[in-house]
């Protein structure tokens, strides 16, 4: 599979349209944002750069995973939060803004992060007989997760026009690359199939929960507001796969350390959906009831 024009050629390209996406929605503005909410973006960044790749090494240790399987989850821990975490706070009346603001400093830290974290992975799980993300690869990292971006914010900044007809297109397109790419890689190694489920399914699945529920009750226990804390869960909840994809695929050459990026693609959706449906239910309700008359 991974010498397939899908992931050679493919995927890197998709990638590039999906970040130049990205980039069309954000502004500078989001970036100086940081100021009028700095107690949330604070509180996101640390659970999504620190406690979450904390995190991802004490449950594939836990669950004793195949060294190049644990690297994936580990990778998977690194990425960034992307658009659908963005369309997901929206839809769970999260503070989109707060979210958008998120994916932008996010996306630009993961270029140095995700390398050091999947090194200290690949070196502490052996794999570097496999695996390896040397200067090079490193390079290529920064370039397909940077530059389509600053792209795509260079763009918005002289047509705000073409920025804003080009956003629902770009979100549709991310999503059907995200489930081609990763029915391809499940499917790609379809007598395997169940065995990488047993593997991979569990952890990836308690991974993200973990995190949803994370995202939120830190947000909550630090006092925020419950639209903070919803976006806050859906921004350390939900990966951009893409990224971790094109990582695994196209820079380390790895269906194996794919696979539980893969099987975390498809379960984010349901898990997000289902965790939102939770949180926004009976809070949301219960704070209407304290804001009736008593008559």
């Amino acid at each position: 599979m991974n010498d397939s024009a899908l992931i050679t050629t493919g995927l890197p390209i998709a990638l590039a349209v999906i970040m130049f996406g990205l980039g069309l929605s954000l502004a500078t503005s989001d970036f100086r944002s940081i100021t009028r909410s700095p107690k949330a973006v604070v509180v996101a960044l640390v659970l999504q750069m620190l406690v979450l790749p904390l995190v991802a090494f004490g449950l594939v240790t836990m669950f004793d995973l195949d060294p190049l399987h644990a690297v994936g989850v580990l990778l998977l821990a690194a990425s960034p939060g992307g658009t659908t975490a963005n369309l997901f706070s929206h839809l769970f009346r999260g503070d989109v803004a707060l979210d958008v603001t998120l994916t932008a400093i996010n996306s630009v830290l993961a270029a140095l992060t995700i390398p050091i974290i999947t090194n200290l992975a690949i070196d502490h799980f052996d794999a570097q007989g496999d695996l390896g993300l040397q200067l090079g690869k490193v390079v290529q990292v920064i370039t397909i997760v940077l530059i389509p971006v600053a792209i795509g914010m260079a763009v918005r900044r002289r047509s705000a026009d073409f920025a804003a007809r080009a956003d629902r297109p770009v979100r549709i397109f991310s999503i059907a690359v995200l489930v081609i790419v990763s029915a391809g890689a499940l499917l790609g190694e379809g007598k395997n199939l169940t065995d990488y489920m047993q593997q991979v399914g569990p952890v990836t699945g308690t991974f993200c929960l973990a995190s949803l529920t994370l995202g939120y009750a830190g947000a909550r226990l630090l006092r925020l507001d419950k639209r903070q804390a919803i976006a806050s869960s859906m921004e350390v909840g939900i990966h951009n796969t893409t990224v971790a994809l094109t990582i695994a695929l196209s820079v380390l050459d790895s269906t194996e350390v794919a696979i539980p990026v893969a099987v975390y693609s498809v379960l984010m959706y349901v898990f997000a959906t289902a965790f939102g449906y939770v949180v926004t239910r009976r809070p949301w309700s219960a704070e209407m009831r304290l804001h009736q008359p008593t008559g």
